[in-house]
């Protein structure tokens, strides 16, 4: 798949996820989701906290990560968590099309970070959707080599077959299941275990952090 096909997807994603925010009623930017302690609320401004970053103020964004309380990610929560909803939808609709450090690898960060984020959302108000494969090919072909991600560690002498799309990855016993569920689970989301099977199934459970 080329940059610009993983572009064209990143730009659909985030696309589908301002899409999704515009329905979400008041109480649901408050709603716990699957990404550690962060709200709704939190998770989008996280998910566009990079991209009106200049170079000077990416530098000075990974500066206050490493030298304050939290890290990276966590700075860009807090200077953007203080915008409404309707603000960071309009964010999102924004830069539906990535740019700055999200457009790395062709835009597959952002589609994977988006995905991820838009899944935490989703599978918390229980609000499933049907993601079109190629967008999940992408993100799952990122996510095993992502450096931020704890795919690597989770996958280990593991492999892994998607039911539903064209994708498996690794060696060992099997975990099979949905795309989707197999890059949550990857991704380090306990919830997503109860959707997967296999022998190698205890292996990678056992490698999450307890719900």
């Amino acid at each position: 798949m080329s940059r610009t096909d993983v572009m064209s997807l990143a730009e659909a994603e985030r696309q589908d996820l301002a899409d999704f925010l515009d329905t979400l009623a008041t109480d649901d930017w408050q709603a716990p989701t699957l990404c550690s302690d962060w709200t709704a609320h939190q998770v989008v401004a996280h998910v566009i906290s990079f991209e009106e970053l200049s170079r000077p103020q990416l530098v000075a964004r990974f500066v206050k990560g490493w030298l304050g309380p939290g890290n990276v990610n966590s700075v860009g929560v807090r200077e953007y968590v203080t915008r409404s909803p309707s603000e960071l939808i309009a964010l999102v609709r924004a830069y539906a099309l990535p740019r700055g450090l999200t457009a790395g690898f062709g835009g597959a960060i952002a589609l994977t970070d988006g995905l991820i984020h838009h899944q935490d959302i989703r599978r918390s108000l229980k609000q499933p959707r049907s993601i079109p494969p190629e967008r999940l090919v992408a993100a799952l072909q990122m996510a095993v080599r992502a450096p931020t991600l704890p795919a690597r560690r989770n996958t280990r002498g593991l492999r892994l077959v998607a039911i539903d799309i064209d994708w498996d990855f690794g060696q060992g016993p099997e975990v099979t299941g949905s795309g989707e569920a197999l890059l949550m689970a990857i991704a380090g989301r306990p919830a997503a275990l109860a959707d997967l099977h296999g022998p190698g199934l205890d292996t990678l459970a056992a490698r999450l952090p307890s719900p």
